[in-house]
């Protein structure tokens, strides 16, 4: 808790010597927001644009560059279960404050991934729009929070927020900087995304044709009856076409056991 001194007996100290302001143990001063972005792009070539890398390096260098951040965590909309998940948080109770929020099915976090807000909460112990999250918040040390929605055109991904330490750690700085990193992160995590399908297109491309050609070998049929066969079986058994294939694939490549002679017994 933060305490207040006598301002009677101790003068103020002035602006420009002042210590830098600190959120948990890492130092907070004024970001060089276009040096932070140019190592978290060369972080992100690095890693070859893979989702879980593109999510931690955008976490990581957040809560380097954004004032007042001690943590921060991405959370993704899963369309498929229609909810929220948590992702790369840089310590584990700030992932747990995430999915608490999913948990509950209210929080900062929703509203900023489904009504494309910037949510600010100075002060956590006093937060009266949440109170079983902020009441959360408060007993895990949080003492303020951000929220950016992470948006690109036409698509919702997620969010990234921000926690931290004590209450007024954000200022219009923070979320200047938020702002900007959220912005990167939405275009850097799409492209992420559009490369991790477009691999996982192309892998199912290759494990279809592997299947084809033995189909193609054990039936003498050509490519297109091949795949006509493959894909009838995909819809008479309501499996995809991919799961199919595979299991061709599988039970071709299985070791046939051995034939056991049978000896006559006279």
């Amino acid at each position: 808790m933060c305490s207040v001194s006598d301002a009677t007996t101790t003068p103020p100290v002035p602006e420009e010597s002042s210590p830098p302001r600190t959120s948990g143990d890492i130092p907070v001063t004024t970001p060089d927001i276009g040096a932070a972005m140019a190592e978290l792009a060369r972080t992100l070539q690095r890693e070859h644009s893979s989702e879980p890398a593109t999510l931690l390096a955008v976490t990581t260098a957040a809560v380097r560059a954004v004032p007042g951040a001690a943590q921060a965590v991405i959370s993704l909309v899963m369309r498929r279960q229609k909810m929220v998940q948590a992702h790369a948080a840089t310590d584990p109770s700030a992932g747990r404050l995430d999915e608490l929020q999913t948990e509950l099915d209210d929080g900062p976090c929703l509203r900023a991934v489904w009504e494309q807000q910037t949510v600010h909460i100075p002060d956590m112990a006093t937060e009266s729009r949440w109170p079983r999250f902020a009441a959360a918040a408060t007993q895990a040390g949080v003492g303020a929070m951000l929220c950016f929605q992470l948006f690109v055109e036409g698509d919702n991904l997620g969010a990234l927020n921000l926690y931290g330490a004590t209450a007024g750690a954000f200022t219009e700085e923070s979320e200047s900087a938020g702002l900007i990193f959220a912005t990167h992160a939405a275009g850097a995590l799409a492209g992420a995304q559009q490369e991790h399908h477009l691999s996982t297109a192309l892998a199912s491309r290759d494990i279809i044709g592997q299947a084809k050609g033995i189909v193609m070998e054990r039936f003498h049929i050509d490519a297109d009856h091949a795949f006509a066969l493959i894909a009838r079986l995909s819809q008479d058994h309501n499996i995809k076409l991919h799961t199919i294939a595979t299991q061709l694939i599988t039970d071709a490549t299985k070791p046939t056991a051995p034939r056991t002679k049978h000896t006559s017994v006279t």
